[in-house]
């Protein structure tokens, strides 16, 4: 017998009708779908340049925060740098006694009060030859680390003996040092690292260190980079010290980093204070 059942399916124009009414729906979701993607990768790209900008003034704030006291300085005009002397580490020195610091006569060695070298003193910590000691630095005359007139440098590995123990430190030549510190307190700076600059120039911001002094800041232009597509233009005002004044034992260091995207569409400004003290 023949089946009398009909088959039933669609029609060319009913599947062009759906094709466009799915079409039609799918246009306006896109529509409605692209505001929000659009926020989430511009969000995205702000975080990020965010993230680079807050990573960038925290290592210079704990730069800043470890410098030998008013050693901090602005570049030369129309720059945009900030010069400062770094410190490693620090201590006491024996005010009296064998083994004391002479601010008379002056002195080839002197006494640390405790142990340089036990750990768990880091290694980048422990007093080394080379490296710089610096007393009562003020930032100015008589006592003035960029000059030379308050500072010396080790010239051999200390050594530690005595109970408690004490750590004898042998410096280059016998050194007056022309102030003493009211709690006897000496700064040690590091011999490969003496000077740090930190230079925005072009659109690059660079951390350069140097084995020595200059009496007057010198900003060079180079050493590794620490943030690119930054905004360097010498008309604002990227670094700002407040510390030649009554702020002098508690300055502040502002700055405001601009950054952008690779493209230069879009770029933040992240503000930051750091608070230096420059009790010495």
């Amino acid at each position: 017998m023949r089946s009398t059942t009909r088959q039933h399916g669609f029609t060319l124009v009913e599947l062009i009708m759906v094709i466009i009414i799915i079409g039609v729906i799918g246009g306006m979701v896109a529509v409605f779908m692209k505001g929000p993607i659009d926020a989430y990768i511009d969000s995205g790209r702000r975080a990020a340049l965010t993230d680079v900008a807050d990573t960038v003034v925290r290592r210079m704030a704990r730069d800043l925060q470890g410098a030998l006291p008013n050693s901090i300085r602005p570049g030369p005009a129309g720059t945009n740098c900030l010069e400062f002397i770094p410190t490693k580490t620090g201590g006491r020195y024996r005010a009296t006694g064998a083994g004391s610091l002479d601010f008379a006569a002056g002195s080839s060695s002197f006494n640390m009060l405790g142990d340089n070298a036990t750990p768990p003193i880091p290694a980048d910590q422990l007093i080394a030859l080379n490296d710089v000691i610096v007393v009562y630095n003020l930032g100015f005359a008589p006592a003035d680390a960029y000059t030379g007139t308050n500072w010396e440098t080790v010239n051999a590995a200390p050594t530690v003996s005595g109970t408690p123990p004490e750590t004898t430190i042998s410096l280059s030549s016998t050194k007056v040092f022309p102030l003493e510190s009211g709690s006897r307190r000496f700064h040690v700076v590091p011999g490969a690292e003496r000077m740090v600059s930190y230079v925005c120039s072009g659109s690059s911001l660079r951390r350069t260190a140097s084995a020595a002094f200059t009496s007057t800041a010198s900003c060079p232009v180079g050493g590794p980079v620490i943030a690119n597509n930054v905004n360097c233009a010498a008309a604002s005002t990227w670094f700002n010290y407040a510390g030649n004044d009554n702020l002098q034992r508690n300055a502040v260091v502002s700055m405001g980093l601009t950054i952008s995207d690779s493209s230069g569409t879009e770029s933040i400004t992240l503000q930051h204070e750091v608070h230096v003290s420059n009790t010495p």
